[in-house]
């Protein structure tokens, strides 16, 4: 199941466990926030599409953080005027896990939000190396010439 929810002048399409970044909102870490706002609520049966919100739909949330983005530079310059102005900005923002959707009688919560997965359609996973990154691959034809 998922929801289109409109918050701090954009819209987000969230599902049960989202962990998603939006502009700052009032609250401490641990608090639940309520959207009203939600545009579309969409599972497996079909996708309710609001005029332009959908009646009854709400979404739950939990403060994970109150936290900064990554600094932006702002970098002017006037050409052959010696003229050079540069100033940072840091956004503030709310971290939020999304904890369950609701509409017209439909509840999603987190918990539910496991879709059983066929095992036969599962890839294995790689083995586990010592390194997080193995570097570029090296033709084994290519390393055995080097070694010579």
């Amino acid at each position: 199941m998922f929801a289109v929810i409109r918050t701090g002048g954009k819209q987000y399409r969230v599902t049960p466990n989202d962990v998603l970044k939006v502009e700052k909102l009032p609250g401490e870490a641990g608090e639940t926030i309520t959207f009203t706002d939600v545009l579309a609520v969409g599972s497996t049966a079909g996708t309710t599409l609001g005029a332009p919100l959908v009646a009854g739909a709400t979404v739950t949330a939990t403060v994970i953080a109150q936290d900064r983005l990554d600094k932006i530079i702002i970098f002017k310059k006037r050409r052959r005027q010696n003229s050079r102005r540069k100033n940072g900005h840091r956004q503030h923002v709310t971290v939020l896990r999304v904890a369950g959707i609701s509409a017209e009688g439909h509840v999603m919560p987190a918990q539910a939000q496991a879709m059983p997965v066929e095992a036969e359609s599962v890839a294995p996973a790689p083995a586990a190396d010592a390194e997080a990154y193995p570097g570029p691959a090296v033709d084994s034809t290519t390393a055995q010439e080097n070694a010579e």
